[in-house]
């Protein structure tokens, strides 16, 4: 979530240029798993036991765009019922549910999303299966997928239990620093001017960044997060008053990816520092009248539990505060003032 114009929506869609490439079968809207029964659909499954060999090929991550004004037909598929009394066959047409199987569903404006809409895609996304039911006929199919949204604030607020759904939430401000801002205007300058050109001078970093999710895929399951550290990150959810289970099992999650991402087997307090806050920001109860925000407080509960350091500094700020307050409380009262009853403080 951030201002407009900050290139939320670009930067999402680059995501798919640097994702793996996956195997599915060739011709299959479901985007098929040519060996997993559990990616499969049902045509696909159908043949796999059959004991057909399924024709693969190599494609892009997909990633599909879910339209703010889509209808519910256009997102689950529909059933030909017509086609289905007369021929006595499933003719399912496949919605955007099962284009985004094994890929990303994007939801640009999410805050302004329908509410059915986000009743009909929360269901999936839970359970990864779409079930489409028409006329007594009644079709399933994997929908697994990752949900990205973006939006701005200040056009609306989130519904709390689409908000929960999402594993972590980042803020994206407008770049202040010059230096940066002027690269960014230049880069998108160039291209604008030749896009093929400025895509050809960007593959070396492009590339490189795929072999490092590549690896990142193969380190992950051998990555495990020590128990001293799954305490903390149970002990802050508890602390803020988290709701559910979802943000322990997201911070858990992240922290793997991460260290994984970085090469590394160990997770390390500072690793689950750097990742906790955009873990649990979003989760935690809005004050409108509190003037810190909600990653500030993750960060400072942090601190306070793992620097005791941070915790002796705070101790001290707070008793130089309130020592200068009452200096500025005696400077100010006034000659012959009463300064209430005899004994009283």
């Amino acid at each position: 979530m951030g201002d407009r114009g900050t290139a939320k929506s670009v930067a999402v869609r680059a995501v798919a240029d640097l994702l793996p490439q996956l195997d599915v079968v060739e011709g299959d809207p479901f985007n098929s798993s040519p060996t997993d029964p559990k990616l499969m659909g049902p045509d696909a499954l159908a043949r796999f036991r059959a004991g057909e060999k399924l024709p693969a090929i190599m494609a892009r991550t997909p990633l599909i765009e879910l339209p703010l004004g889509a209808t519910e037909d256009r997102i689950c598929g529909t059933i030909d019922i017509e086609k289905a009394l007369t021929e006595g066959v499933k003719a399912f047409e496949p919605g955007l549910l099962a284009r985004a199987n094994r890929g990303i569903l994007y939801v640009d404006e999410v805050n302004l999303l329908d509410d059915g809409l986000v009743d009909v895609v929360l269901d999936s996304s839970a359970s990864g299966v779409n079930t489409v039911e028409r006329e007594g006929i009644s079709i399933a199919h994997p929908a697994k997928f990752i949900m990205i949204g973006s939006g701005n604030p200040a056009e609306g607020e989130l519904r709390p239990q689409l908000l929960d759904r999402f594993g972590m939430s980042v803020n994206v401000r407008t770049l202040m620093d010059v230096q940066q801002r002027t690269q960014l205007v230049l880069d998108r300058i160039a291209f604008g001017a030749d896009p093929d050109a400025f895509m050809e001078s960007v593959r070396p970093e492009q590339e490189a960044l795929t072999a490092k999710l590549v690896a990142a895929r193969e380190l992950l399951p051998k990555i495990k997060v020590p128990r001293p550290l799954q305490l903390l990150i149970s002990d802050m959810c508890s602390r803020l008053n988290v709701d559910g289970l979802r943000g322990d099992l997201v911070v858990n999650r992240a922290v793997k990816a991460l260290v994984a991402y970085e090469g590394r087997t160990q997770v390390t307090q500072e690793d689950v520092g750097r990742v906790i806050s955009g873990c649990l920001n979003h989760r935690l109860r809005k004050d409108p009248l509190d003037p810190i925000d909600s990653g500030t407080k993750v960060a400072i509960l942090f601190k306070r539990l793992t620097d005791p350091e941070f915790v002796k500094r705070e101790e001290e700020a707070k008793k130089k505060q309130e020592a200068a307050a009452a200096e500025a409380a005696k400077a100010n009262k006034k000659a012959g003032a009463w300064g209430g009853l005899p004994g009283r403080r």
